[in-house]
C-alpha cells in the first residue's frame, strides 16, 4: 500500500516503511498528481483536504495528526467513500500545559498566585477536562461552559456563557471550530460576549483563532475589558494581526498542542486507525515514542520562592517562542515548523520536595516527586 503523509509530522519516518510505501510531502506538495495514487493520507492542520485534491485519487483514508478537522472536507469524503479519522485527545495534556504555563507567567509578573482566582473554561472536551484538572490543582474555582455536553449530561455542574463572563477571572477557549449546527463556535467569543465580561480579566484562546472576532477582541484589551491577553490562536493565520499581537501578554505560533508526547500520540493514532482500516500491523509501531528531556531533573532547592510554579515554567516556558514570534511576526509558519517540541511534565523527576509539596506536584502530573 501508498500512504502519503506531512514531511512535519514527527516520529514517523522509518516506521510504516516495512509494511508501506511512503512519501514525505510539504504541505505545498500535497497536489491532485502527488497523491493520485495513494490510499492513505496522514495529515496536519495545514494540509487542506479538498475536493479538487481527492477527485482524482484512489485515496480511501485519511487520517490527520490533530484533534481538529476543519481542514478536511467531511462532507465531500463522506459522500464519495474516503473515510476520514482525526486524534481526538492526542494533545489535550499538552493544551493545558501551555495554558497553565502562560497563566503562570503572567501571575508571576503581576506579583499575584492563581489559587483562588475563577477559571472559566468554554469547552469541556478532551481538552477541557485536562485544564480543569490543572485548576484544581492550583487551587482555582472552575466554571465550565459546554452546551453539547449539558444537553446531553444534563445543566448539573454547567454554567451559561453569559454566567461565566460575569464570573470568571481568567476565561480560557477550548472548543471546537465550527460554523453550523446547533452549537456553532465562530466569533463566540464577540462583542456581545465581551460586554459581559469583568472588567480586569484575563482571557486566552489555545483552540481557533475564528473562535473569538479580533475586532471585539482588540477593543476589549484596549478599553481595559481585559487586563491579560494569551494567544496562541489567530484569525487569518499565518498572517496575524499585528496590533493584537502588540496587545498581547503571552503571543505564540499555534504550538499549544505540540508537546513531544501530544505528537508522539497523534502519529501513533494515525497510524493505528490505518491498522484497522486496512487490516495491517505496522511492526515498528511501538518505535513511536518521544525523545526523553535534555535535563529530566528537576531539583526544587534551585528555586527561591513559586516551586512549584517554576518547576512546571521548566517543562515549557512560552516566554522563548514568545519573543521569537514578536521579533518576526512574518515567520509564524516557520516558528510553528521548526519549533523545539517540549516535554509534558510526566516526563520529569521532582526531587528536593517538601511533604506538602509532594501531593500537589503529583496532581500536576510530575512524574516522580522526592
Amino acid at each position: 500500500m501508498k500512504i502519503v503523509a506531512d514531511n512535519t509530522i514527527p516520529f514517523l519516518k522509518g516506521i510504516a516503511e516495512p509494511e508501506a510505501t511512503v512519501v514525505y510531502l510539504p504541505a505545498k506538495g500535497f497536489t491532485p498528481e502527488t497523491i493520485a495514487d495513494a490510499d492513505a493520507l496522514i495529515v496536519r492542520s495545514i494540509d487542506k483536504c479538498t475536493p479538487e485534491l481527492l477527485a482524482m485519487s484512489r485515496v480511501k483514508l485519511i487520517t490527520t495528526a490533530t484533534i481538529g478537522f476543519d481542514h478536511i472536507d467531511t462532507h465531500y469524503c463522506d459522500s464519495h467513500g474516503i473515510t476520514w479519522r482525526n486524534a481526538p485527545g492526542c494533545n489535550a495534556p499538552s493544551v493545558a500545559q501551555y495554558l497553565f504555563s502562560s497563566l503562570i507567567t503572567v501571575a508571576l509578573r503581576r506579583g499575584e498566585s492563581l489559587k483562588g482566582k475563577t477559571l472559566g473554561i468554554v469547552g469541556v472536551g478532551h481538552v477541557g477536562k485536562e485544564v480543569e484538572k490543572l485548576a484544581i490543582a492550583f487551587g482555582m474555582r472552575v466554571l465550565r461552559n459546554d452546551p453539547p455536553r449539558a444537553a446531553a449530561e444534563g445543566d448539573a455542574g454547567f454554567v451559561s456563557l453569559e454566567q461565566l463572563a460575569v464570573e470568571s477571572d481568567v476565561i480560557t477557549l477550548h472548543v471546537p471550530f465550527t460554523r453550523e449546527g446547533n452549537y456553532p463556535t465562530y466569533h463566540l467569543a464577540n462583542s456581545d460576549f465581551f460586554r459581559k465580561v469583568r472588567r480586569g480579566a484575563w482571557f486566552a484562546n489555545s483552540c481557533r483563532g475564528a473562535v473569538h472576532d479580533t475586532r471585539a477582541l482588540l477593543e476589549a484589551k484596549t478599553t481595559g475589558i481585559l487586563s491579560e491577553l494569551i494567544l496562541d490562536c489567530w484569525e487569518n493565520e499565518p498572517d496575524i494581526n499585528p496590533l493584537l499581537l502588540q496587545n498581547t501578554s503571552v503571543a505564540t505560533p499555534h504550538i499549544a498542542g505540540f508537546s513531544a508526547d501530544g505528537k508522539a500520540t497523534a502519529t501513533r493514532m494515525c497510524l493505528e486507525e490505518i491498522q484497522r482500516f486496512f487490516g495491517i500491523r505496522f511492526s515498528r509501531l511501538s518505535e513511536v515514542v518521544p525523545p526523553a528531556p535534555l535535563q529530566s531533573v528537576i531539583d526544587l532547592e534551585e528555586f527561591a520562592e513559586h516551586r512549584i510554579e517554576q518547576a512546571f515554567l521548566r517543562t515549557f516556558n512560552p516566554e522563548q517562542i514568545d519573543r521569537k514570534l514578536r521579533q518576526a511576526p512574518f515567520s509564524f509558519e516557520y516558528l510553528r515548523n521548526h519549533y523545539d517540541h517540549p516535554r509534558e511534565p510526566k516526563a520529569y523527576q521532582v526531587v528536593n520536595a517538601r511533604p506538602d509539596e509532594i501531593e500537589l506536584l503529583k496532581n500536576i502530573g510530575f512524574g516522580s516527586c522526592c
